[in-house]
């Protein structure tokens, strides 16, 4: 178990936002999650100590809007979203931490940009489209647990009712971290420490959810998620050039 107290000043908070996201202000909201806490561990580590909680979540939630899927748009999303999940896969076996900072700070940096410019647009994509942004939902929701941005660029301009949104986002993402858990047993990152400090995370996981559900009707959720990015952004800056000092030349 992972005893540092500074890695929780950061997991603590990383956990409760992913947990209001999923309470019901939207589960792109997690997004900061990694990069938050890539800032006192590895960022490997911090997704591998993530991923439970997140199935966890995932298991609530589809349990309650399973119902509410849309499961035609389901099999546009899932199959391209498991290939970026086995390709992410190799990309975290074969990357040094280095790689995976200035990654991370890349893509931080760009689903920050991605909200400011795309979050409006009318468009709406057509299956090709589909297949791209679900295999990047996939690749970024394995390397940083991130796949709500590039899934919502998909899925939000195609007018689902507000259920069926919850229902659809509810059980793609269950079945990606289910599939994500075969890169990460492979990567030997399930392992006791990183489960140990899930399960005294695990607590956290649940307040979260009822934040969020409490602050759905209290709390500006443009608000929330304009600070969140704002975050991520910084963070991101700051992931990108601990990566750049690192590289080996």
């Amino acid at each position: 178990m992972i005893t540092d107290p500074l890695f929780y000043l950061t997991a603590v908070p990383a956990v409760l936002i992913y947990g209001i996201g999923k309470g019901g202000l939207g589960g792109a909201l997690g997004i900061i999650s990694v990069p938050l806490m890539a800032l006192t561990t590895s960022p490997i580590e911090a997704a591998a100590i993530l991923l439970p909680l997140l199935f966890f979540m995932d298991i609530i939630a589809i349990y309650h809007h399973a119902r509410n899927c849309d499961y035609q748009q389901l099999m546009v999303m899932l199959p391209s979203a498991v290939v970026g999940i086995f390709i992410a896969g190799y990309f975290l076996s074969v990357t040094p931490e280095y790689g995976l900072e200035i990654l991370i700070g890349i893509l931080s940096v760009l689903f920050s940009l991605q909200y400011v410019f795309f979050s409006k647009a009318k468009a709406v994509p057509g299956k090709k489209q589909g297949y791209f942004w679900s295999l990047l939902s996939g690749f970024s929701s394995t390397t940083i647990h991130a796949g709500g941005g590039p899934i919502s660029i998909y899925l939000l301009p195609q007018q689902l009712g507000k259920m069926q949104m919850i229902g659809t986002m509810a059980v793609l993402f269950g079945a990606m971290n289910f599939f994500k858990l075969i890169p990460y047993i492979w990567l030997g990152k399930m392992n006791t420490t990183n489960l140990s400090t899930a399960l005294v995370l695990f607590p956290v996981a649940p307040i979260g959810v009822m934040l969020g559900i409490w602050m759905l009707n209290r709390v500006s959720q443009k608000m929330i998620y304009q600070m969140c990015y704002f975050f991520l952004f910084i963070s991101g800056i700051k992931l990108f050039w601990d990566g750049i000092q690192e590289l080996p030349f």
